[in-house]
């Protein structure tokens, strides 16, 4: 448990639902608050101080994913990078899991839809992921990439980044959404040609926040499709020309973001690199250990995949012969706030839970036995 990291928090002890959301700190808040309490009081300085916000936020997620500012730009969600992924790719097939969240298949769905890049959807067995025996399998000459789920939402299987960068080799794009894994999962996002990711869940930044890392491979072969005035040359320029798209990853830019949710982010991921991923990862680890266990000890049928170095900080199970829906209105009584879905229960503890959760859990699955 991280003590100090959880002081930062006013998270109420049962809350295992940050693969949905992840409340943000009191530092988050109370850099908003200021924020727009500047843009309240505005005068000649104000746009431009405040707007120096998105600058920190870039080279402090470009830290975090091993890389620099020019390869990094800040977006609003997770879903506007994938857009600018899929519609940058001009032709070819796309692998993506037919499993995986409905934010990566509608770009490369709308991609087959303009006569651009089409998708392949893979397979992963229950529970598990897109592997790289998998991609290797399904690998021909049409690939041009493949789009992955760093952590799956369903069961938090853990994708091997290196292993499938390996697998796919040097001439094919790797995409990989990371908003299940980035800033509580040390993983190789230098593997990784596209990493996009939001920063409203694990990153605990509040909504309409989010970035994006490209590799010089992507920046020579994306088309820049969505490039808008803030993502060309000379941006300051006003002439009615067309200018060139930006030679780094500014071409992702389409407007300006706010400044207000940049402030945010940046104090979300400046937590981060403060009590370090390593220490977060370890912490959420031990929870969800935690958890499986009591979940295993009251007869439930653990999802996520068994091995810790495959399972990030997600917990999927089953109680057996209980519906869903009645298991999570014990878990609601005991102040339990899991994520129900028709067929099974996800928790997702993060660094700032305490011991206390995984007894209130207990004592939610204990009531439902006879």
């Amino acid at each position: 448990m991280l003590s100090p990291y959880a002081a930062h928090f006013d998270t109420p002890p049962g809350y295992l639902d940050f693969a949905r959301f992840g409340p943000p700190s009191r530092d988050v808040v109370a850099t908003t608050g200021h924020a727009m309490g500047e843009s309240a009081r505005a005068d000649h300085t104000t746009v431009d101080l405040l707007m120096r916000a998105e600058a920190t936020a870039r080279e402090t997620a470009a830290r975090l994913a091993g890389t620099d500012p020019e390869h990094t730009v800040l977006l609003p969600n997770t879903s506007t990078g994938l857009f600018h992924a899929a519609l940058g790719v001009p032709a070819g097939v796309v692998l993506a899991a037919r499993t995986d969240f409905p934010a990566n298949h509608y770009p490369w769905r709308r991609t087959a839809g303009l006569g651009r890049a089409e998708p392949r959807w893979l397979d992963p067995v229950p529970g598990g992921g897109v592997t790289p025996d998998l991609v290797r399998k399904s690998l021909t000459e049409e690939v041009v990439a493949v789009s992955v789920s760093a952590v799956d939402f369903r069961s938090g299987f853990r994708a091997d980044l290196a292993a499938l960068r390996e697998a796919i080799g040097p001439d094919r794009l790797l995409v990989v959404d990371a908003i299940q894994a980035f800033g509580v999962t040390e993983m190789a996002w230098d593997a990784a040609d596209v990493l996009v990711a939001g920063g409203q869940k694990w990153l605990r930044a509040g909504w309409g926040t989010g970035f994006a890392t490209l590799s010089d491979r992507a920046l020579d072969r994306l088309e820049p499709v969505l490039t808008g005035w803030t993502g060309v040359e000379d941006i300051g320029l006003f002439d009615g020309a067309d200018h060139p798209p930006a030679a780094d990853a500014r071409r992702w830019s389409v407007t300006h973001l706010s400044p207000v949710t940049a402030a945010a982010f940046a104090a979300a991921l400046g937590l981060v690199e403060r009590y370090t991923v390593a220490a977060i990862e370890d912490a959420i680890a031990v929870r969800v250990a935690e958890l499986a266990e009591v979940v295993a000890r009251h007869g439930g049928h653990v999802l996520s995949p068994v091995d810790p170095e495959r399972r990030a900080g997600i917990l999927a199970f089953t109680l057996p012969d209980v519906d869903p829906s009645l298991v999570g209105k014990a878990l609601h009584a005991e102040g339990v706030t899991p994520t129900v879905r028709g067929d099974s229960l996800r928790l997702s503890p993060h660094a700032s839970t305490p011991a206390e959760t995984v007894e209130r859990v207990a004592a939610a699955l204990s009531s439902l036995r006879p």
